[in-house]
């Protein structure tokens, strides 16, 4: 979801505990949070084991608020919540402050692995838009174990200038990507839940479905636009629509900023737009939340009530681009920034937009045979 899996300027770790491949940092130069939990214990109250994204802070927020705590930040970096959860489940590392995506904190939640969060220790919850705290409940039904940091929509970026050789319409739905016109020029989420939400949207069903003959409908209906796709892409696809080598791509909005600001820089000979589809899409949002054997939990909200106020929170949607939830940072954006509704879209005007939600391991379990077979037909 996120723009990358490192932050320039931190140092990068090999945490032993994590899963093959998972990436780890530590701000400043300190250790990351497995090796320090192993030295010490992470019992000390001026530390914070923080757990996140890669590339989904500025690393001068940390710093900032470091200067202004005299709290030490260990802080480590995954790739996916599937490669989050497990480390979390398993607890041998002792993460403080975590920031899962929506349907991943419904099963944290559910599984009973948060804390609830003190929001005493975080006044400055309220400068998060009510809308958005609407929208948590979806996840967090009593919005007590999450605080909301960044959120999104999931949509088509298109080439305008490569349409327009092919010979086809700029899209307006997901059901154009089965265009055959458009045969090796489409870029593909290489996400389970993204793919299927993609497929079960263009033919009217809910990306939360759990019913087989839906689901079996949708896996067919990627399975027909597989010889159409270009490449199934994470990260990738921002760049490679940059470079002009695709048409189209299924894309999430935070990458517009950045978009944008290359296409201009480079003075490329065409332009990249971002839709949403009619049919609707995913409407998703990321928070932080407190794991329920955090040893430094004041510190997590004092974390959590930092990123809150409104100009860190502007300096990091800044650095990041991904939308803010954060009223008071919004305020403060310039003008055209607030009116760029492909990085803010009217959230109230949004039709049949979901959020994810956990559906339990027995769903999940055939969302994943499923995309197996779309995989390896």
């Amino acid at each position: 979801m996120k723009k990358g899996i490192f932050i320039p300027g931190l140092a990068v770790a090999t945490t032993a505990v994590l899963l093959a491949g998972c990436g780890s940092g530590a701000a400043n130069g300190t250790d990351s949070a497995a090796n320090s939990n192993q030295k010490n214990g992470g019992e000390s109250s001026d530390e914070l084991y923080v757990y996140n994204w890669g590339e989904y802070i500025d690393e001068n927020v940390i710093t900032q608020f470091e200067e202004e705590t005299g709290i030490r930040v260990i802080y480590d970096l995954f790739e996916t919540n599937e490669e989050m959860y497990p480390i979390i489940e398993a607890g041998a590392v002792t993460y403080d402050v975590v920031c899962p995506s929506d349907y991943m904190i419904q099963k944290m939640v559910e599984n009973d692995m948060l804390a609830e969060v003190n929001f005493d220790n975080v006044p400055n919850i309220d400068q998060i838009d009510p809308a958005y705290m609407e929208m948590s409940t979806a996840f967090d039904p009593e919005n007590k174990y999450s605080v909301p940091y960044c959120w999104g929509t999931v949509g088509i970026l298109y080439n305008t200038k490569r349409l327009e050789e092919l010979g086809v319409a700029p899209p307006t739905k997901w059901a154009d990507l089965w265009d055959e016109k458009l045969s090796g020029e489409i870029l593909m989420q290489d996400s389970v839940r993204d793919a299927f939400m993609v497929a079960l949207k263009k033919d009217g069903f809910s990306m939360n479905t759990s019913d087989k003959d839906e689901l079996a409908k949708a896996k067919q209906a990627l399975i027909d636009q597989k010889p159409l796709v270009q490449a199934y892409v994470i990260d990738q696809v921002r760049d490679k629509m940059i470079g002009g080598e695709a048409a189209v791509g299924v894309i999430y909005s935070g990458e517009m900023l950045y978009i944008q600001e290359e296409v201009a820089n480079l003075g490329l000979d065409y332009t990249l737009e971002y839709i949403l589809p009619e049919e609707g899409t995913n409407l998703w949002l990321d928070c932080w939340v407190i794991p329920k054997n955090a040893k430094n939990k004041e510190n997590a909200e004092k974390w959590m009530d930092f990123l809150c106020r409104p100009e860190i929170a502007k300096a990091n949607f800044e650095y990041i681009t991904y939308p803010t939830p954060n009223k008071g940072a919004f305020d403060l954006l310039d003008e055209d920034l607030q009116n760029n509704k492909s990085v803010f879209p009217d959230i109230n005007s949004l039709v049949n937009c979901e959020v994810f939600r956990y559906l339990g391991e027995d769903v999940d379990s055939v969302y994943n045979d499923l995309w197996k077979e779309v995989k390896s037909n």
